[in-house]
């Protein structure tokens, strides 16, 4: 299968689990992989053939800022459940990156693979 991949999307958000991380606005990052056949979209050169990257962006763009979880982990699961249900992708994988959040570490975080079955879409 095809990948379309969205790297480094950043976006500020409330995160954490402590009463100061409650009260600002912390980066997280987004690495995507979506399994997707692009050969439609090669064949007719045409977006609407295509998964359009553009519109996952700003979807989880528009989720993520709005959100306050305490736990990567949850951000994490519902971009993916997201994604697949919103969107005509099968399987993903997602890595959730919290920059700066261990001292000594450039960053943090989880990396979950999801398929369509396993969210009931």
């Amino acid at each position: 299968m095809d990948r379309v991949f969205i790297e480094n999307l950043t976006v500020e958000t409330v995160i954490g689990i402590f009463d100061w991380e409650r009260e600002i606005r912390q980066a997280v990052s987004l690495d995507l992989e979506m399994d997707f056949d692009i050969r439609p979209a090669a064949a007719s050169d045409s977006i609407e053939d295509t998964l359009d990257y553009k519109a996952v962006s700003k979807r989880l763009i528009h989720f993520i800022e709005q959100s306050e979880f305490q736990l990567v982990e949850a951000l994490a699961e519902n971009c993916a459940a997201i994604v697949l249900t919103e969107f005509p992708v099968s399987r993903l994988k997602l890595k959730l990156s919290k920059p700066g959040a261990v001292r000594g570490s450039s960053a943090v975080g989880v990396i979950i693979q999801r398929d369509r079955d396993s969210t009931g879409a």
